[in-house]
């Protein structure tokens, strides 16, 4: 077996010529009219699709053929010019150019729409980009849109002046006339009201004014020539034509500097990100209206004919359909010079129907359904990229490959490690390229089609064949779920005869796989570099720790570790024992029938007798020297150590040996001595019906109390649980006790074979308390064991619960999964990119976390970088050097040594700007060595804490049935924590530094801190008189000192006395104009309710901020806020791991740290400078660095920002990769949003470059990817 190269020696020619793909970045932007023109072949103009008779697209339809290509290869539609010769002519009788048929996949048509439209997506994605550019809201503009009002889009200003002025006059000279007739005070008034009306009318009409149907028509009447007034997308048109952007921008940014009002502040900034995109992007914001729609090559919206003569048609055809049929009835209504209530129903129809082909489900209750079979909306053209099922997900990041097969597992013990059965029928299909290649090569066939044909016969030759390709060759084999990297590896295929595919019993734990009908599914890597990557990095061999915890994931479970149990079972009946020269005659007597297996014999091993047995002689055999001193029994606890052993001293290639040994020679042990059981082996207790008896005296004892008020009803209850637990606890130690400790049932469970010791309580012993589904015990207990078996009554209470379990499992896979896909989306970017950041401060790891967390050293310093030297706390010793890995044995030693504290580099403090450093990562646990470059550790970081989620639970406890007590725990608690959700139960925290006082009032309870708070007292002084200052500015004054003196001359009014100002506290002095402040500390106070809680401060504790006065969640933002962000990590390391290791799930803190990294990566920009950074924006950190970087160097003001804590979805939505945001949620948002600010993705994470169509940016693709750069 050769020595697993690694990514770093995998590499790529540089000769490779340029290709599409080396680009370096990709950006989206508006389409001008005149670029759709470009992309377009041709002008659709008829809404049908193909002559149903000849089967033939029709001509100026949406599948014409002139426009998009030839149906056929070479081949024009009349049939004028066939075969390749004729190739690049356009035939000059039906138009269609004689070429490939894949153009139809590639070539776009045009629609010329008779009346503008505008882009749902721009109009009604929030924040609305038109309303944005025309400061209007999207009610406002809809009812323009669809033609319920008129909007002013012009006022000629100088004749409205000239109108007033005019208006005026006339009513001046009215009001002169009047003043001598008869009534005349009658008439001036309703003439002033007639004029306050008119003038008033003329003030109102104004730009963007709206205008009901009447008011326009009465208005155009009156004022026609002041104004013009517009309705649909039309008015909308002239509206954005008319802005000057530039211009714009600047009155808006006056604005904005005046105002103080945030949420008119946050409206006006997003108005100046909207309109300076335009600017910088050179776009128009007139592009945003529609007046040329492109049309999808037909290949993408395809035609397909079924059985019977019908057609099965994309959605979008029969959309494409109605926006041509409105358009052409639109265009001949304009010819026939129609009225124009019939033209403007036509252009609202045309609308709706374009909003329909753009977003089917923008507008609520007005989306096209279907007009055959089930009535349900059609898909949109955003609809073909939303969702799992969308173009994003589902073909751009979900490729297909082909050479793929699967078929049900069985176990296949006598293979190799490294090996897979394949099924002959499968292999032949799988490697059918290759054995073909191989044929015409070795000359017995001479093209692909004999070479198929001679396959289908199977003849001797072609099985000869795929035996020599099988044996070089390496296939991928998975099982899905495939929750993380080590549910794909690859495998030499040994060819089986049947249908089902072997593997190997120690690869089962990694796929999760078992003997039940499990499937799998088969690849082949094809071209050599994918051959060489299997076989250097993806073989099983290679992959036998766990990326998780750094653990063995080959450990031998069930009949290997029973078989090692037996064969190292020792009976101890003879009293004078055998003894034997050496091993080997020992283990020739066992063979020759003179000794047991377990019969304890003395035999000499090196130079010294020892007392063991021919079964551990036999085991020690198989075992690398100094791994097993034949002095104990082998559990499975005991085969893991051997596996670490194993790897730390010998490498890899002598574990896989030694592990194949294990398996061959525990496995015919182990069928040899005919091992079994039965329930009638299970034996009877004779001292249960005691135990149960004492347990009904105590609860009836119970219940008495409680009829007589001695106890409350939640006390009976935890009472009576306890008493049937503490029987059920004595009964366990019985069964663990019982004279048949050597059967099999009992090596079985003690060696961790199968089942536990629950497990058989419940068997033979009583089954106990169960839960109901809501998670509260059920108090009456299950008294029959299942050998005995249950009465009706306790049936029914055990499937209570267990119907619970079933249910949670499947809910509880679907949120695991979701929760994977946040965190991979979230960490993907997070690449090991440099060897050091030249952090020297790193985390601090202290011997009281430990205790909380209930780790130790060796755990948690394995793998990591020490940031300083770590001494022997007494001796002084150094055990680790600063800037140094820490080893197993290292690591060892520290936690023998038992320091205080330790500093140690850590991803949550890593310099690196991109990605993270190995110094900072430490050992790559996958493979026991420091990480190497280009290694995706964010997404392994993603999968370790995604797969044990799945055996996380799901529920949130009712603790006891004691109401209020709610807390969330299980995978909802990781979710609340990576998302910073609000807490179920929220911990109450102290806001200042005190002394805590504690008090109850009837029922309620509550926390008093008593804090020194600082206050100021205020003197005002009056400029206009003579006031000498006696202090200086920041002097500690006592009370009573004089602070200002004022003497007044003698006459005045306060008779020539002095008058002075003195202080009422002891304090500090801030002095500025015409006062004098002084800054005392008072005693202060602050008051808790903590009804509810259990409170864990004693009267008279100091307290600091920040500290948890009771029990409950800390709610993450406020202790951000109190604490810091170091506590804060913490709280959420020390919390998630909580939550992992209560589920018997290990996992290294360095995962969850990468996640934590990126809860903090982001920052609110608080003032923008002179960068296009807008106040209000949250970018990630590396963005913000760079562009104030660009600013730095170019002399301009540089951004300011706030660090923030977000939660994961926030994050991945608010990455600077518009691809990965848009694969994520919220897919037109996202895309809006990309063609508008135009900021280009420079394709860092792996989601990007998958969608790209290019090799990954890690390991071997890393290579690739700095060569692009380059």
């Amino acid at each position: 077996m050769s020595t697993p190269s690694t990514i770093g020696t995998l590499t790529l020619p540089s000769d490779r010529p340029r290709r599409a793909l080396d680009f370096n970045a990709i950006s989206l932007r508006l389409a001008s009219p005149e670029e759709i023109l470009k992309w377009s072949h041709g002008e659709v103009t008829k809404p049908e699709t193909i002559n149903y008779r000849s089967r033939k697209p029709e001509r100026d339809g949406l599948f014409c053929q002139k426009i998009f290509g030839p149906v056929k290869d070479w081949q024009c539609a009349c049939g004028k010019y066939k075969k390749l010769r004729y190739r690049g002519i356009v035939c000059d009788r039906c138009g269609v150019e004689i070429t490939r048929s894949l153009v139809r996949r590639e070539r776009m048509g045009h629609i010329q729409l008779a009346a503008p439209v505008t882009h749902i997506w721009f109009l009604r994605s929030v924040p609305s980009r038109i309303g944005l550019a025309l400061d209007m809201s999207v009610q406002i503009l809809e009812k323009i849109v669809y033609f319920a009002n008129f909007v002013i889009t012009d006022i000629k200003e100088d004749l409205k002046q000239q109108i007033l002025e005019e208006l005026e006059q006339e009513f001046k000279q009215k009001k002169k006339e009047l003043k001598n007739g008869e009534d005349a005070e009658k008439k001036i008034q309703q003439l002033t009201q007639d004029y306050n009306e008119t003038k008033r009318e003329i003030l109102d009409l104004r730009l963007k004014k709206l205008l009901t149907e009447l008011e326009y028509r009465d208005f155009s009447l009156k004022y026609g020539h002041i104004f013009s007034a517009d309705i649909g997308a039309e008015a909308i048109l002239k509206l954005l034509q008319d802005i000057e952007l530039l211009k714009l921008v600047k009155e808006i940014e006056k604005e904005k500097r005046k105002t103080t009002n945030p949420t008119k502040k946050k409206k006006l900034v997003q108005r100046i990100e909207c309109l300076r995109s335009f600017l910088v992007n050179k776009i128009q914001p007139e592009h945003m209206i529609l007046k040329i729609i492109p049309v999808v090559p037909p290949e993408l919206r395809p035609l397909v004919p079924l059985d019977g003569g019908r057609f099965a048609s994309s959605d979008l055809n029969d959309l494409y359909r109605r926006v041509i049929n409105r358009n052409n009835r639109l265009k001949r209504l304009y010819d026939l010079h129609a009225p124009e209530v019939i033209l403007r129903n036509e252009k609202r129809m045309l609308q709706e129907a374009v909003d329909a082909l753009i977003d089917n489900n923008m507008r609520s209750g007005k989306t096209t359904i279907a007009s055959t079979g089930q009535r349900r909306p059609l898909k949109s053209l955003a609809d073909i990229l939303k969702g799992k099922q969308g173009r994003f997900r589902q073909n751009l990041l979900g490729k297909r490959v082909d050479y793929s097969g699967r078929s049900v597992i069985v176990v296949g013990p006598k293979l190799k490690l490294n090996q897979c059965g394949l099924p002959k029928i499968m292999a032949l299909e799988l490697f059918k390229p290759f054995i073909a290649s191989q044929l015409i090569k070795g000359g017995l066939v001479h093209n692909v089609r004999s070479a198929n044909r001679l396959i289908e016969d199977g003849t001797e030759d072609v099985w000869a064949i795929l035996e020599e390709i099988t044996k070089k060759s390496y296939v991928l084999l998975n099982r899905a779920p495939t929750l993380h990297r080590l549910g794909i590896q690859a495998f030499q295929p040994v060819l089986i005869e049947g249908k089902a595919i072997q593997i190997h019993p120690l690869v089962c734990a990694a796929f999760n796989a078992d003997f039940d009908g499990d499937q799998m599914a088969v690849h082949v890597p094809i071209t050599e570099r994918a051959q060489k990557e299997a076989k250097d990095i993806i073989l099983s061999t290679h992959n036998l720790l766990k990326p998780a915890t750094g653990e063995p994931v080959v450990t031998p479970t069930q009949d290997i570790v029973w078989g090692a149990y037996y064969m190292t079972m020792l009976k101890d009946k003879k009293k004078n024992l055998s003894s034997f020269i050496n091993a080997e005659e020992a283990l020739l007597a066992y063979q020759l029938g003179k000794i047991d297996l377990q019969e304890k014999i003395n035999v000499r091993v090196d130079k010294k007798m020892k007392e063991t047995s021919a079964g551990r002689l036999a085991f020690n055999n198989i075992l690398p020297p100094g791994l097993y001193q034949m002095n104990d029994v082998v559990d499975k606890k005991r085969l893991k150590d051997f596996i670490i052993e194993s790897i730390e001293i010998y490498g890899q290639e002598k574990t896989v040996e030694m592990l194949d040994k294990i398996k061959e020679i525990t496995l015919s042990y182990l069928t040899a001595s005919g091992l079994s059981w039965g329930m009638d082996d299970l034996p009877n207790l004779p001292e249960k019906p005691k135990i149960i008896q004492e347990a009904e005296k105590n609860i009836d004892k119970i219940q008495s109390q409680y009829e007589m008020g001695l106890l409350a009803e939640d006390e009976r209850y935890l009472k009576s649980i306890e008493t049937w637990m503490t029987a059920k606890s004595k009964i366990t130690e019985i069964v663990k006790k019982n004279p048949l400790a050597v059967s099999a049932i009992f090596t079985m469970v003690e060696s961790g074979a199968r089942g536990s010791w629950t497990q058989l309580a419940q068997m033979f012993g009583m089954r106990g308390i169960v839960s109901s589904p809501t998670g509260r015990l059920i108090e009456l207990p299950i008294k029959s064991s299942f050998k005995e078996g249950f009465d009706v009554l306790e049936y029914f209470i055990s499937t209570h619960g267990s119907r619970k379990g079933v249910a949670d499992t499947a809910l509880r896979t679907a949120s695991a999964g979701y929760l994977t896909r946040r965190m991979v989306d979230v960490c993907q970017d997070i690449i090991i990119t440099e060897k050091d950041c030249g952090d020297k401060k790193g985390i601090c790891l202290t011997r009281q976390e430990n205790l909380e967390m209930d780790e130790d050293w060796q755990s948690r310093l394995f793998g990591r970088t020490a940031v300083q030297a770590i001494e022997h706390p007494k001796t002084k010793k150094v055990i680790v050097k600063a800037n140094e890995m820490i080893s197993r044995q290292k690591a060892k030693e520290v936690n023998e040594a038992d320091p205080e504290k330790v500093f140690i580099r850590s991803v949550l403090s890593c310099k690196s700007l991109q990605g993270t450093c190995i110094k900072c990562y430490g050992y790559d646990l996958g493979y026991n060595k420091p990480v190497e470059l280009g290694v995706p550790v964010g997404v392994i970081a993603a999968q370790s804490i995604g797969e044990p989620g799945t055996q996380l639970t799901l529920r949130t406890f009712h603790t006891g049935g004691v109401a209020g007590a709610d807390i969330t725990q299980g995978l909802p608690r990781v979710e609340e924590l990576f998302e910073v959700r609000p807490v179920k139960k929220k911990a109450v925290m102290v806001n200042h530094d005190g002394v805590v006082n504690l008090v109850q009032e009837d029922d309620k309870k509550g926390i008093i801190i008593k804090y020194k708070g600082e206050k100021q007292e205020t003197y005002l002084i009056d400029e206009d008189e003579d006031w000498k200052i006696k202090v200086k500015q920041d002097q500690e004054v006592k009370r009573g000192e004089v602070l200002a003196a004022f003497s007044a001359k003698g006459g005045s009014a306060s008779g020539g006395k002095k008058r002075k100002i003195t202080a009422k506290h002891k304090g500090k002095i801030k002095l500025s104009t015409g006062t004098i402040k002084v800054f005392y500390e008072r005693d202060d106070k602050e008051e808790y309710d903590v009804t509810g809680y259990n409170i864990w401060v004693k009267d008279g504790d100091k307290v600091k901020v920040g500290e948890q006065l009771t029990d409950g969640s800390l709610d993450l933002r406020e202790l951000y806020e109190l604490q810091g962000r170091e506590a804060t990590e913490k709280y959420i390391l020390k919390e998630t791991q909580y939550i992992y290791s209560s589920q018997a799930q290990k996992l290294n803190d360095k995962h969850v740290e990468i996640v934590i990294r990126q809860m903090f990566s982001r920052c609110l920009i608080n003032d923008g400078g002179e960068t296009n950074l807008l106040p209000g924006e949250i970018v990630p950190k590396s963005y913000f660095w760079e562009i104030n970087k660009k600013a730095k160097a170019l002399g301009k003001k540089q951004a300011e920002a706030e660090e923030r804590l977000t939660g994961i979805t926030r994050v991945s939505l608010s990455t600077d990769s518009w691809l990965s945001a848009a694969s994520f949620q919220e897919t037109s948002r996202v895309l809006v949003k990309a063609a508008i600010s135009g900021r280009p993705d420079h394709l860092r994470g792996l989601k990007e470059n998958v969608i790209v169509g290019r090799l990954i940016p890690v390991g071997t693709g890393l290579a690739a990817a700095s060569q692009r750069k380059s």
